[in-house]
């Protein structure tokens, strides 16, 4: 059981994660991918007369399956295999946050910006609604996720996939050492 408790050395899970792609497009021709999986859900709860929601979406059901095994794994492991520790940073990357005010890191997020607590704040609002937002909206505006991209599009050669993974890199860049020192100041 400590095994399980313990994180994955990236060189399992990096193959694991690799492997998923080729195992997906044998077994069933499946592309890799999650954001589609939101359209699935609105196409099957909400049928309207939207043009994006008119397809067959239980030919896409196997994508449902997937995340909620996601999210299933995930509750599982922070229910049961949680060591209760912090997750482990760089101590440098720590240090520069408790600097910009970021002091509990207990758990899997820094509870300081994301909380319940701290979703009626200006500094929540702008993390949990407004990020939320940009994110939706970059991914559906990108044709894809970071996984769908990077993982299915770049072992694909999709020339698009590369593209738009060196932009999500660059934008995560510029985000961490630009824009973040000044929104952890709200």
């Amino acid at each position: 059981m400590d095994l399980i408790k313990q994180p994955c050395p990236w060189y399992v899970a990096g193959p694991l994660i690799g492997l998923t792609v080729p195992t997906l497009l044998i077994l069933g021709n499946k592309a890799f991918g999650i954001s589609s999986s939101l359209r699935h859900i609105c196409a099957a709860c909400f049928p309207a007369n939207i043009s994006l929601f008119k397809y067959d979406w239980k030919n896409e059901r196997w994508n449902l399956f997937f995340v909620a095994g996601i999210i299933l794994g995930g509750l599982i492991a922070t229910l049961f295999l949680n060591g209760n520790h912090a997750v482990n940073i760089n101590p440098q990357t720590h240090a520069l946050l408790q600097q910009q005010g970021v002091k509990n890191f207990k758990g899997l997020l820094p509870a300081d910006i994301f909380s319940f607590s701290q979703l009626l704040t200006l500094r929540g609002f702008v993390f949990m609604i407004a990020g939320g937002f940009m994110v939706g909206f970059g991914t559906r505006y990108a044709g894809g996720c970071t996984s769908g991209h990077a993982i299915m599009g770049i072992s694909n050669l999709q020339w698009p996939s590369v593209v738009a993974t060196c932009c999500f890199m660059v934008g995560g860049f510029v985000m961490t050492w630009f824009i973040l020192p000044y929104l952890l100041q709200l």
